[in-house]
């Protein structure tokens, strides 16, 4: 059964996309609960995959039965089946929250909306679960250009963004497929598990360390990691409200996955660390990142703009965690990707509900908003919580634990730019809290000569605020339970090396 999981994972989601125009030719209304029912499979055969991996171990799936290096083979571990089901369950909230929005701003666009979700989530699946370098790269193209023309239908300046990031995250990509090719040439094979034994022979091969320049450049693009983000911000920010608030979570922390991957996997760790010094290099990108991110962030008065410059900074976390090389910074670097996501997933679903229901970002305007919007708020304060690093929310974990990896291999100032993100993201955070909870209530000068005006609640709707509600369960219980989650999962998908 576990193999059908391994094959439904993919071939579910990417087979229905192509039914979307056909349904939505027919009644366009029937999209939207089309495609949420589609979502629940790679969710149900991720769990199922998790379960098969914790219970038995590693397996692998053959497509076609043709065994590798000639054949494509999907490969499923602790990581994959990890990153896996974050992928799918963000998904799957992210598809229920979209209805409103997307009726909202993009009504005459639902059912390309719709397709384009479909084969975005399929290639973020797609990336995660195989293992063949080259079948990586069809992936990674795949939700690559359907991120594109989502991003290309948002408000104002979205089609330049769009540009922006196809010309960018094509250099990306071909950095990535010439890292393909060298490896090609060294080697004869495309497979991960096939690569992992024949390049130690070859470490000390030029080809070899040329291939891995390309890999680490071509998936530090696409991660948007410091200096190379230069496409994130435009990009995420100008993007429909339910587009940002999938690839903020997710395609960063995809690209995190396969960094991991290749540099743990494929390559093993002291190549990083002995043969290519890299992990220093993007270890002070990562510190420069944190720093660039929150500084950025603290200009902005458009509250989706600064949660975008977060993403670059929490970008730079992981890239510190796996940067360390050791077995502590590693696991905060796993759970972070899980974290981040959901405390990301939640903050982007709050914005966007909020611009449901005023109209605006701007922090200065969200006045009363508690008031207004009490669980909405409710839910952002909470994950606004976590973000800052405040038990036991699950972002104090994840930073816990990168802390103990930075003083372990004794870079104490990663460590140090780790507490000072901390600091950072609370005056991010509190100033919009400020703004929403604790303005003082203006008069309303009516016909009672100057009382305060009455505030009437209107929360959004409920396709919206369930998912909201769930993503700030998720940040609390995340947290109360990443021990379990590191002992039974993680702790499996750090190399035993460390």
């Amino acid at each position: 059964m576990a193999e059908q999981f391994a094959a439904l994972v993919i071939v579910v989601p990417l087979i229905a996309s192509l039914f979307v125009p056909l349904i939505g030719w027919w009644k366009k209304e029937l999209c939207y609960p089309w495609v949420v029912a589609v979502l629940v499979v790679p969710l149900i055969s991720s769990l199922g995959v998790l379960n098969t991996v914790m219970t038995t171990g590693k397996f692998s799936y053959r497509l076609g039965g043709w065994a590798p290096p000639w054949g494509i083979e999907y490969m499923l571990d602790h990581l994959s089946a990890f990153v896996l089901v974050i992928v799918s369950f963000i998904s799957l909230i992210v598809a229920i929250y979209a209805k409103k929005s997307v009726e909202d701003e993009l009504p005459e666009k639902t059912v390309p909306f719709y397709t384009l979700f479909l084969l975005l989530v399929t290639g973020l699946l797609g990336i995660v679960i195989t293992g063949d370098v080259f079948n990586l790269f069809v992936f990674l193209e795949i939700s690559a250009l359907s991120c594109y023309a989502l991003i290309a239908i948002g408000e104002e300046g979205a089609p330049i963004a769009a540009f922006n990031y196809i010309i960018i995250g094509t250099i990306g990509a071909c950095f990535y497929l010439l890292g393909v090719g060298y490896l090609y040439i060294a080697t004869g094979s495309l497979n991960m598990a096939d690569l992992a034994n024949i390049l130690p022979d070859l470490y000390h091969s030029k080809v070899i360390l040329i291939a891995f320049a390309f890999f680490t450049v071509g998936v530090a693009v696409k991660a948007g990691l410091f200096p190379l983000h230069v496409w994130l911000p435009d990009a995420y920010c100008t993007a429909p409200s339910a587009v940002s608030a999938l690839i903020a979570p997710l395609m960063t922390k995809v690209a995190a996955y396969v960094m991991i991957r290749v540099m743990f996997t494929v390559f093993q760790p002291h190549f990083s660390v002995d043969i290519v010094p890299v992990f220093a290099i993007l270890g002070w990108l990562a510190v420069f990142a944190i720093f660039f991110g929150g500084i950025k962030a603290l200009a902005q008065t458009d509250l989706k703009r600064m949660l975008v410059y977060i993403v670059v900074a929490e970008v730079g976390y992981i890239v510190i965690g796996v940067s360390v090389a050791n077995r502590m910074g590693l696991t905060g670097a796993v759970l972070h990707i899980m974290n981040d996501a959901v405390m990301m997933a939640c903050l982007f679903l709050v914005v966007g509900a909020i611009f449901y229901k005023t109209g605006t970002r701007d922090i200065h305007q969200l006045r009363y908003l508690n008031k207004k919007m009490p669980f909405t708020m409710a839910a952002f304060t909470i994950t606004a919580l976590s973000m800052v690093g405040i038990p036991p929310a699950c972002g104090f974990f994840s930073k816990w634990y990168l802390i103990l990896g930075s003083i372990e291999a004794g870079q104490w100032v990663w460590a140090a730019t780790l507490l000072c993100s901390s600091l950072i993201n609370a005056v991010l955070f509190f100033r919009v809290i400020e703004c929403a909870y604790f303005k003082p209530m203006e008069p309303a000068y009516a016909h009672d000569g100057g009382t305060h005006e009455e505030i009437q609640r209107d929360e959004a709707p409920l396709t919206m605020l369930v998912p909201i509600v769930i993503m700030a369960a998720g940040v609390i219980l995340l947290g109360l339970f990443s021990g379990n989650i590191i002992s039974s999962v993680i702790q499996f998908a750090v190399p035993a090396s460390f």
